[in-house]
Order: C-alpha cells, then sequence, then structure tokens
C-alpha cells in the first residue's frame, strides 16, 4: 500500500532535529521489539517442557484467576492469550509505529543510508548458499534460521512425548496396551507441532503486514516460507489424523470419528477440518500450482472453512497460540477487499509492437509507493475471479497523477485483454480493480556503487520502474547515484521495443539520461539477424477511455498516513475484541455455566470468538476506511476533473502515434548495445564488475535466477550482493 517516498531534498536544521528524533524513537522500539520477539519464541521452546506444564501453568492460572477476567475465563485461555496473542499484537500495532517514522524520517534522508560494504557480516548471511529446484534459492541466513527452526519442533516434540509418556500409567485403567497409549500419544503431540508452524504460516501472506517490513521482508519475497510451513504443517497433522483413526481401530472406538463432544474438542470438526486441508494441500504443489494454477486458487479460498473447523476442533484456548498470525491476515485480508470494491479510472492503454500493453490509471497524488512495487489487478469484463499482479512501472515523482503497469501478451486472460482494448471497437470503459500497490518500505539501490540487472522476458520490468527512480534521485544535489548496468533478453528484436519503457512518455523530454551512467546490454535469442517485418516498424499506439463519475483514481485504502491507521486499526479491534469476550462471559457464559465448563457448550464458545473476531475487524476496518473516504472526497473529485486527451465521442487510437526512432531518446540509444543470436555470458560479465559493491538484481525465468544466484555464490567474488525478484503467487 502506501509503502514509499518521495524525492529528496535538503533538510534544515530544524528539520534535522526531528529527523534525529524519529530515529532514536524507531531504535529505542526496534531493541524493544527484538526483546518482546525473544521472550515470545522463549515461551514456545518452555511449552513443552515439564517446567511449564508443572511450575509455570499453576502459578500462571492462579494469577489469571485474579484478574478482570477472573474466573469468568478458564485459566488456559487467559494464559495462552496474554503470553502467546499479546506479544504479536503488540509488535503488529507499535511495529506501525515504527513504520510511520520510518516514512516520515525517509522522505528527505535517502542520502544517510550506509553504503552496502559497510555491513560485510550482513551481507556474507544474504548470500544464497542452496540452489535448488525444489527449495528455490535459500540465502545463509535463511538456511540458519530453517535449522533453528526444525530443531524447534524437534525439541518441542521430544519433549512432549517425554512428560506424556510418564503419565502413560494413569490410562491404563482402560485396558489399553502401553504401546497402544503411546502410539496415540505420539498422534496427538505432533499436532502440537504442526501448530507452531501454523502460528508461523499466515505472516508472509499478510500482504500489508507491519510485521515482515521489521526484518526487511516483503509478502511477494516470503511467499516461499508460507509454502514450507504448509507442506511441512500438512505431514503432521496429516499423521496426526491417520494416526488417531488408526489408533480408534486398533482399540474398537472406531465410533469416536463420529463424537462431537459437548465439553471436549469435537472429533467430527477436525475431521471435516482436515477433509479442507488435504484439498488445499494437493492442489498447492508446484507441477499443479503452474499447470493448473486456478485450480489450486480456487480450492486455496477454503481455507475460511478450514479454520472454522480447525477452531471448532481445538477450541479458544488453544487457538490463541495461532491466533496473532490468523488475526493480522484477516485485518489485511477485509482491507483488501473494501479496497478492491472501487473501480478504478483507466485512463489509457499504449500498445507497443512488441504487443505489450502499457495501462494508465488515474492516481491519487497523495499516493506514493516504492520502485518494484506490484499491484494485483481484476478486470472483471475478462474474468470475474482472475487477480493478476504487476510490477508498477511508473515512478509516483515522475508523475503524481498516473501509476502504470505493463501487460505481455502472454496466457489466456492477457490475450483477451489485448484483443478487447487493441480491437476497433474497443469499449470506451473499462472496469477495472486493483489492490496495493504493495512494495519495500524502503529503497536500498542506492547503497551501491554498482547496480546490475539482469532480466529475462517480461522480467524487466520491475528494472523500468527502478531506473525511473534512479534517473529522477540523480537531480537530488548530495546524493550518490551508482553506475547501472542493464542486461536484458528477449526472444525476438520487436521486444526491444520493452526499452523504450525506460522513460516515461509523458515526461520523457524533460528528462536528462545523461545525469546518470547506465549502460544496457540487449541479447536477442531467437534472431540473429536485424528483423525488417513490417511488425517491427509499427507505430506506439495509444487508445483513451472516456472518464466515468463512478470510477476513482487508485488511492490507499487507508490514505498517506497508511501505517499510522493500521495500528489504530489493530490496537482498536483486537481491545474491542478481549472487551466483547468480558462482557459475554461475565453476563452470559458465566451465569449459565458458573464456571465449571460442563455446562455450556465447547464449540458455542468457539463460535463466539469467531463472531466477535469478525465483528470487531470489520466495525473499526469498515468505520476508518469510511472516514477516509470523506476526508478525501474534495481531493477526489479534484482529481476527476482533471482535462485529459480523452475522445468527446468514442474512444479510438490517438492521432499522434509515433514511430520509436522519432522520440527524445538519444541518450539511452547510445547506452544500448544489442546482441543478436546469442545469450548473456553472465559469469563473465559478473566476474568483470570490479566496484567494492555491486548489487545484483534478477527477474526472470527460474533458470536465470537460480544461474545468476550461483555465480553469486561461487565464493570467487566478495564484491556480489545479490537479490531475486520472483512473483509465486
Amino acid at each position: 500500500m502506501d509503502s514509499g517516498s518521495s524525492t529528496g531534498v535538503k533538510a534544515s536544521p530544524v528539520n534535522h532535529s526531528v529527523y534525529n528524533v524519529r530515529k532514536s524513537i524507531r531504535a529505542a522500539l526496534k531493541v524493544l521489539f527484538l526483546v518482546v520477539f525473544l521472550g515470545w519464541l522463549m515461551l514456545w521452546i518452555m511449552l513443552p517442557t515439564k517446567t511449564y506444564k508443572n511450575k509455570w501453568t499453576p502459578k500462571l492460572s492462579a494469577k489469571a484467576k485474579a484478574t478482570y477476567f477472573g474466573p469468568l475465563f478458564f485459566s488456559v485461555f487467559c494464559t495462552n492469550l496474554l503470553l502467546f496473542t499479546f506479544p504479536i499484537m503488540f509488535i503488529a500495532a507499535f511495529g506501525c509505529v515504527y513504520l510511520h517514522l520510518g516514512k516520515k524520517s525517509d522522505h528527505n534522508y535517502y542520502h544517510d543510508r550506509k553504503p552496502a560494504g559497510a555491513s560485510s557480516r550482513l551481507a556474507y548471511w544474504k548470500r544464497p548458499v542452496l540452489v535448488q529446484s525444489s527449495l528455490g534459492i535459500v540465502t545463509a541466513m535463511e538456511l540458519a534460521f530453517s535449522a533453528m527452526f526444525i530443531a524447534l519442533m524437534i525439541w518441542s516434540l521430544a519433549n512432549y512425548l517425554n512428560v506424556s509418556f510418564q503419565h502413560l500409567y494413569a490410562d491404563k485403567k482402560g485396558g489399553f496396551g502401553r504401546w497402544k497409549l503411546k502410539f496415540r500419544s505420539v498422534s496427538l503431540r505432533v499436532s502440537y507441532v504442526g501448530n507452531i508452524c501454523w502460528a508461523f504460516l499466515f505472516f508472509p501472506v499478510t500482504r500489508a503486514s507491519s510485521i515482515l517490513p521489521l526484518v526487511g521482508l516483503t509478502s511477494e519475497s516470503s511467499i516461499k516460507y508460507h509454502i514450507w510451513l504448509g507442506h511441512i504443517s500438512m505431514i503432521l497433522f496429516t499423521a496426526h489424523s491417520v494416526g488417531f483413526i488408526i489408533y480408534w481401530a486398533m482399540t474398537n472406538q472406531i465410533m469416536q470419528m463420529l463424537q462431537w463432544s459437548k465439553t471436549w474438542v469435537s472429533n467430527v470438526a477436525g475431521e471435516i477440518a482436515f477433509v479442507f486441508a488435504l484439498a488445499m494441500w494437493a492442489t498447492s504443489f508446484n507441477r499443479i500450482r503452474r499447470k493448473m494454477f486456478e485450480l489450486f486458487f480456487y480450492t486455496h479460498h477454503l481455507y475460511p472453512l478450514y479454520l472454522f473447523f480447525y477452531l471448532l476442533h481445538v477450541g479458544i484456548p488453544y487457538f490463541c497460540t495461532i491466533l496473532p498470525g490468523v488475526f493480522l491476515f484477516l485485518i489485511d485480508r477485509y482491507l483488501r477487499f473494501l479496497q478492491s470494491r472501487t473501480r478504478i479510472r483507466l485512463v489509457s492503454a499504449r500498445f507497443l509492437p512488441c504487443e505489450a500493453t502499457e495501462l494508465n490509471f488515474s492516481k491519487s497524488p497523495g499516493l506514493t509507493f516504492t520502485p518494484a512495487s506490484i499491484v494485483f489487478v481484476n478486470i472483471p469484463s475478462i474474468s470475474k475471479l482472475q487477480w493478476h499482479p504487476f510490477t508498477v512501472t511508473s515512478n509516483c515523482d515522475m508523475e503524481p497523477e498516473k501509476l502504470s503497469i505493463i501487460v505481455k501478451n502472454v496466457g489466456s486472460w492477457s490475450q483477451k485483454l489485448y484483443q478487447v482494448l487493441s480491437s476497433p471497437s474497443s469499449p470506451d470503459r473499462l472496469e477495472v480493480s486493483i489492490e496495493g500497490p504493495y512494495g519495500p518500505t524502503s529503497s536500498p539501490f542506492l547503497r551501491y556503487d554498482l547496480l546490475v540487472m539482469v532480466s529475462g522476458g517480461s522480467g524487466i520490468t520491475p528494472f523500468i520502474s527502478i531506473i525511473r527512480d534512479i534517473i529522477l534521485r540523480s537531480t537530488t544535489p548530495g546524493i550518490k547515484i551508482p553506475r547501472m548496468l542493464l542486461i536484458c533478453s528477449f526472444r525476438n528484436s520487436a521486444d526491444l521495443t520493452m526499452l523504450d519503457l525506460l522513460i516515461p512518455a509523458s515526461t520523457g523530454a524533460t528528462i536528462d539520461i545523461s545525469r546518470v551512467q547506465l549502460q544496457i546490454k540487449a541479447y536477442v535469442t531467437r534472431e540473429r539477424e536485424a528483423s525488417t517485418t513490417t511488425d517491427n516498424q509499427k507505430l506506439i499506439r495509444t487508445v483513451w477511455f472516456k472518464p466515468n463519475l463512478l470510477d476513482k483514481p487508485i488511492s490507499s485504502v487507508l490514505g498517506p498516513n497508511h501505517w499510522f491507521w493500521l495500528g489504530a486499526i489493530i490496537s482498536s479491534s483486537f481491545v474491542m475484541f478481549l472487551l466483547f469476550l468480558g462482557i459475554l462471559t461475565r453476563y452470559y457464559i458465566y451465569p449459565i455455566d458458573h464456571n465449571t465448563d460442563a455446562i455450556y457448550h465447547f464449540s458455542g464458545r468457539a463460535l463466539w470468538d469467531t463472531f466477535f473476531v469478525c465483528v470487531c475487524i470489520v466495525v473499526v476496518a469498515s468505520a476508518v476506511v469510511l472516514w477516509h473516504k470523506k476526508q478525501n472526497a474534495v481531493e477526489r473529485k479534484q482529481i476527476q476533473n482533471v482535462d485529459v486527451p480523452t475522445p468527446t465521442t468514442t474512444p479510438g487510437f490517438n492521432n499522434t502515434d509515433t514511430e520509436l526512432e522519432s522520440l527524445p531518446r538519444h541518450s539511452l540509444l547510445n547506452a544500448t548495445n544489442v546482441h543478436l543470436g546469442e545469450r548473456p555470458d553472465l559469469k563473465k560479465i559478473l566476474f568483470e564488475c570490479k566496484e567494492s559493491s555491486v548489487g545484483v538484481l534478477v527477474c526472470g525465468p527460474k533458470k536465470m535466477r537460480h544461474e545468476v544466484a550461483k555465480i553469486c555464490s561461487s565464493g570467487l567474488v566478495d564484491n556480489l550482493h545479490f537479490e531475486a525478484i520472483s512473483f509465486n503467487f
């Protein structure tokens, strides 16, 4: 969403003082977050131990009964809420404050950042160490944290089993053999370990997360963690479910599968949840996801049903251990829903000879974003359910009232869109919904002495926004601009026209590209001679769309101060949830149950808790969004009234179509070296980069990303800092 900054300017002494204050506050908050998070992890480490069960739990339960919720909440719920839910909700809420202050501070202080070479140890940990087709590209830091996470799961399972095996004698009266009781214990405890995965599972898929940016991550770069955690948890939950079915069969208790207990867990709810989980898991494997993405996409939307029956199965006390991730994800998902209800004004579509289309949308001037941000686009006339991610190629400072994306004519959805827009009878208006933009909270590209960007095909689009941003930064005094090397591979020579998008058409004549050191090496892999067909002599065509009062410019769903309002929503909805639970328990459940946990239905509590979570999120988020819409009504009316070159009758191709050669881009052409019929020797090119700090960005096919990662991780050079840009949705 609103994740960027605008052009840096020279700061006054007063501004510098404010900046230092904000910087100090952010440093203090970061230390506090680290302490709270380490404490939260320590609780997960202690949870399966004897000490936690026999010493900590009785003391915590006794203290919980003395709180406001007193005997009204069963102690396990209050304890888990305090220990496992509150710390993450605290970090999420105040993390928004941290990011809000960071946005204000970074607004004018791009020049205050440390160079990449100043942190050689951190650079080493970010270097790829494992490149595999199944796992992808794994850095040293990711490998270390993965090893620690696996160690936590092994530790937890070992301690759970150790504690449970010591109490097997209590079940001997049932007449079951000791080995059967051990089998049951293992089947139960593996689900406890799977729950650890679920405590982290939803963080990577929360697009506007306030937690991921605290550790330098985005949702797009974290999707692989969601995939890993999902596979591990499903292996454990499958072992749990199948294990219990086998146990019930061995002990002649198969009817337990139909049990829905009034005072304890519901087996039926667990089985229903397991069926939904299996459906999502079966369609999430890479081969199925790639070949039948729609099946994967629609099946994955069974997650609300899975969560609902999972909650009915385990109950709210145990669900509190994973509640933070679910709560934050639901807030993000509802805000995305509210943003997607707005119809966005599509101003124009520009067609390149390579059958790529630049879509230009109206944008609120207050919406800012960083380079390589993405938006999700839905066009109901093409498909009502499909949402497709695209990189934003425009710069919010170069073009404050426009947001642009590039759609390559690849795939059925893109081909249908191209046919609709390029036909002589194209519609005068196209309904479009957009979610985003989403992206990193800062632009680290200025830290390097040399920025190498390696792209394949449409993978050049993130680099268009990065190059535009650096060109703009070059106009700011006091900012050191890195030298740039763009290595791009295309199949056909017609695709070279994608390079024309490096400079926006609306401001191309006013941009001085000579301020930056930009070198472009373009490789056309399937042609050994320059094409002379008429297709490559096509003009750039533009079609304009009529404005409509129902269409709005793209804006952040929570306004320019997005992080501030997100923090308010997180804290307010969570506090409201606690208050509603307290009122419900005190004035409704307690008069019936009298704190016996034997009268009021176990699943009934879970239903109330689910209802309150949804109501609190919907009420608070809706109120904030509606207030923001009213505050920006005047601004939106002004934007809608901005004059644009739109046909007065029906839409059509602009009469000012121009050839590529006629555009004022001589500097760009001089910086470009085209190689026909060959592929780039990436190893040679990268090893020839002698600057002390070289940022290597790659976006393209998996084979290309892996090749660049292996080169950077070879250990033959120390100055290459690797980062892959990939969209695995």
